[in-house]
C-alpha cells in the first residue's frame, strides 16, 4: 500500500491521523515524553519536523490507536488474515481450490524482490551518529532504536527464505561502545537471532546483522509477528504492504530498499559489551548486563528519511497495540499446535510474560463425580513449554463447564478461579526453571520459579465483597485494602531480606489463623501500598505478578508439605518490593512541564 514511510505519514495527515510539530524538540527525554502522552491520550501520531542535533526528523505514535494501525493496513488485512488462515489448516485448499486460488496469487505477488547492491533504493551513506538519538527514560544507559527490523541469515542455510526478522533493541551510544564503531543488540532467550548466532559461533565465524528502521509500516510489524513455520517475515512484509520487499546485498549485508535507515555489521563469536539500564515493558529498567555487540560497518539513510520510535514502559504502551493487532490478525496460534487449549491471554497489564490466563478442556474422566484438574495439568506444561509462553510466571487456567467464560475478561476470569480453586490441591509449582530476561523478580537473570494454579469443577466458595473482619483485627498488619472478589491487598513492614520475610509470614499467617482460615478471601497480597493495589484492576496485576517469584514469594494460611505437594486455606502472595528487584520507571517532572507547551492552547498538540 505505502511504497516508504513518507507516503504512510502523508496519508495518515490527510486523513486526520497526524500532526506536525515544527518547533525543534530535544530527542533527549522531550519527544519521550510527548509520544507518551499522546498515546495516554489516544492522540494522533506526530511528526517531529526539527530533531535537535540531526538533520533527519522522527516520527511517533504511528501505532498508537487500535483504529489508526488497521488504517494503516486497511487495503491488504483480509487478504493476509485468509493467507494466515490457509498456512494454519492447508486443507482448506484443498476443500475450496478456486476460492484459495487468490490468495496463492497474492503469496506469490509479494514474493521478495532482490536488486544489485544499492540499485534503486535511494540510500547514501552517513555516520550513525547523524541518526536522531532517542533517549527515553531519565536513567536509560543511552539512546535506543526501539522499533528495529533486526536482520539475521542461517549461516547453514543462507539467503533471504531462511533469515530472521525480529525487533530486538538496539542501543546506540553510551557504556562502552566506540561512538560510531559499535552498538549493542538486546535479545532474549529463544530468539531467532540467538539461533544463528549460536551456530555461527559454532562455525568460528561472525554473524552479519544487519538493521532496518523505517520503511512502510507492514515492515516493523512483520518484525513482531510470531509467524506460522515456514512463512517468511520478509514474504508477509510484502503480502501486507502489498508491495514486494526489496532488498540487496553490499559487502555481503543484506540491506532494505525500502528502509529509511539501515545499519549494517558483524557480532563476533563471545563478544560481548554492558548494555542497558532501559526502561522497559514490564515498568522497570531493565538493568545493566552483557549482551553482543555488533561492530558497524556501514551505516546508510534514505535522503528524506524519518526515523520512526515509540516508548517502552509500564503497560498499557504502542506495543500493547501490537499485540492486539497480531492477535486478531493470526487468532490464537496457541490453540492450533496445542489441542484442548481453547484460550490462552498473555495478560498485558501484568507485563505480559508474568501472568497468563487459560481455557482448556477436562476430558480425561467424564464418568467420574468428582471434578478436579487432570488434563488442564497436561495442558498447563504444554503452554508453559510453548515458545515465549515458557518465560511465564504464574499460570491460572480452568476449564469452561456450564457457562462461558473469557480470559480476556480478565476480573471475571480470575473471580471464576478463586471461587473454585482447592488451594490444599490446585497449586503446582515449578523451581530453579526460566522466566523472562527483563523480569527482576526471580533469583538471576533468565532463573526463577513458575506456578500453575488450576482450577475445575463446583464453586466451592463465596468470595468476600469486603475486608474480612478477621483481617482488620489482626494486630500484624498496619494496612488493608480491598481489591476485588476473594483478594485484599495487606500492608505490613517493608520487605529487609528472605529470611527475615520468613519469620515475619510466619508470624502473620499463624495469627491470621487462630481467628480463621479466610473461607472468602483465598488471596491476600503482601504489598507497600495497599491502597494503590486496589485502586484499579490493572495496579493490582501489575504489582502482584511483576514484584513476587512463585517459590520465593508465596506463603499460606495453614499450609502444609505432603509428599513434597505443597498447599494452604489461603494464598498470600509476597508482591513488596525486594532489594534485587529492579529501579520503576518514573518520569522526569521538569521535562513533561517543559513538552506541557506542546499541548497547551495554540499548541501543535493543544486538540490532540
Amino acid at each position: 500500500m505505502y511504497e516508504n514511510l513518507e507516503e504512510c505519514i502523508l496519508d495518515l495527515e490527510k486523513h486526520g491521523h497526524l500532526v506536525r510539530i515544527e518547533e525543534e524538540v530535544d530527542p533527549y527525554l522531550e519527544m519521550a515524553a510527548i509520544q507518551r502522552r499522546l498515546y495516554r491520550e489516544g492522540g494522533p501520531a506526530v511528526l517531529f519536523e526539527r530533531v535537535k542535533g540531526s538533520k533527519y526528523r522522527a516520527v511517533a505514535n504511528l501505532f498508537g490507536t487500535m483504529e489508526r494501525s488497521k488504517f494503516l493496513f486497511r487495503k491488504n488485512w483480509h487478504k493476509v488474515e485468509q493467507v494466515i488462515a490457509l498456512r494454519d489448516d492447508p486443507m482448506k485448499a484443498a476443500k475450496r481450490p478456486l476460492q484459495q486460488l487468490g490468495n496463492g496469487l497474492s503469496a506469490l505477488k509479494a514474493l521478495p524482490m532482490r536488486k544489485p547492491g544499492l540499485n534503486g533504493s535511494q540510500l547514501e551513506e552517513i555516520s550513525l551518529s547523524d541518526i536522531p538519538f532517542v533517549h527515553s527514560w531519565p536513567d536509560d544507559g543511552g539512546a535506543f532504536v526501539t522499533l528495529p527490523q533486526v536482520y539475521s541469515e542461517d549461516p547453514d542455510k543462507p539467503g533471504l527464505m531462511n533469515a530472521n526478522l525480529g525487533m530486538y533493541r538496539v542501543q546506540l551510544n553510551g557504556n562502552d561502545y566506540e561512538p560510531n564503531k559499535e552498538v549493542g543488540l538486546h535479545y532474549q532467550i529463544q530468539r531467532g537471532i540467538g539461533v544463528h548466532q549460536a551456530k555461527a559461533a559454532k562455525r568460528g565465524e561472525p554473524l552479519k546483522v544487519s538493521i532496518f528502521i523505517g520503511g512502510p509500516p507492514a515492515h516493523t510489524l512483520s518484525a513482531v509477528m510470531p509467524l506460522p513455520e515456514g512463512l517468511s517475515e520478509m514474504l508477509f512484509a510484502g503480502l501486507l504492504a502489498g508491495r514486494r520487499f526489496r532488498y540487496g546485498y553490499v559487502d555481503g549485508y543484506a540491506v532494505s530498499h525500502d528502509a529509511d535507515f539501515v545499519i549494517t555489521g558483524d557480532i563476533y563469536p563471545d563478544e560481548t559489551k554492558p548494555e542497558g539500564p532501559f526502561g522497559d515493558h514490564l515498568g522497570y529498567y531493565s538493568l545493566t548486563h552483557p549482551f553482543p555487540v555488533m561492530k558497524v560497518h556501514k551505516v546508510y539513510a534514505r535522503k528524506n528519511a524519518i526515523y520512526p520510535f515509540t516508548v517502552v514502559g509500564r503497560p498499557p504502551q504502542e506495543d500493547t497495540t501490537f499485540g492486539a493487532l497480531i492477535h486478531e490478525l493470526t487468532g490464537d496460534a496457541v490453540t492450533q499446535e496445542l489441542p484442548g487449549v481453547k484460550e490462552v491471554h498473555a495478560v498485558d497489564a501484568a507485563g505480559v510474560h508474568p501472568l497468563l490466563f487459560a481455557i482448556g478442556s477436562e476430558r480425561y474422566t467424564p464418568y467420574q463425580k468428582v471434578k478436579q484438574p487432570m488434563e488442564l495439568l497436561t495442558m498447563a506444561n504444554a503452554i508453559l513449554g510453548f515458545g515465549q509462553l515458557s518465560l511465564a510466571k504464574y499460570l491460572f487456567i480452568t476449564a469452561e463447564e456450564d457457562k462461558p467464560i473469557s480470559t480476556h475478561d480478565e476480573a471475571a476470569f480470575l473471580q471464576y478461579i478463586l471461587e473454585r480453586i482447592d488451594l490444599r490441591r490446585d497449586i503446582h509449582f515449578q523451581t530453579n526453571t526460566t522466566i523472562d530476561t527483563l523480569d527482576y523478580s526471580g533469583t538471576g537473570l533468565n532463573s526463577g520459579s513458575k506456578v500453575v494454579l488450576a482450577a475445575y469443577g463446583e464453586k466451592l466458595r463465596e468470595l468476600c465483597t469486603a475486608i474480612p473482619p478477621e483481617l482488620n483485627e489482626c494486630n500484624k498488619i498496619t494496612k488493608a485494602s480491598y481489591v476485588m472478589p476473594g483478594v485484599v491487598a495487606i500492608e505490613t513492614t517493608a520487605f529487609s531480606d528472605y529470611e527475615q520475610a520468613g519469620k515475619e509470614l510466619n508470624e502473620l499467617t499463624t495469627a491470621i489463623a487462630k481467628k480463621s482460615t479466610l473461607p472468602s478471601c483465598p488471596l491476600l497480597v503482601l504489598c507497600d501500598d495497599s491502597e494503590f493495589v486496589s485502586a484499579s484492576l490493572a495496579n493490582f496485576l501489575w504489582v502482584t505478578f511483576t514484584r513476587s517469584n512463585p517459590s520465593h514469594d508465596t506463603y499460606g494460611i495453614n499450609s502444609f508439605i505432603e509428599h513434597k505437594h505443597w498447599g494452604c486455606d489461603a494464598l498470600i502472595i509476597d508482591a513488596r518490593i525486594k532489594g534485587h528487584h529492579a529501579p520503576l520507571l518514573v518520569e522526569d517532572e521538569a521535562v513533561e512541564q517543559r513538552v506541557d507547551r506542546f499541548f497547551q492552547a495554540g499548541g501543535p498538540l493543544a486538540h490532540s
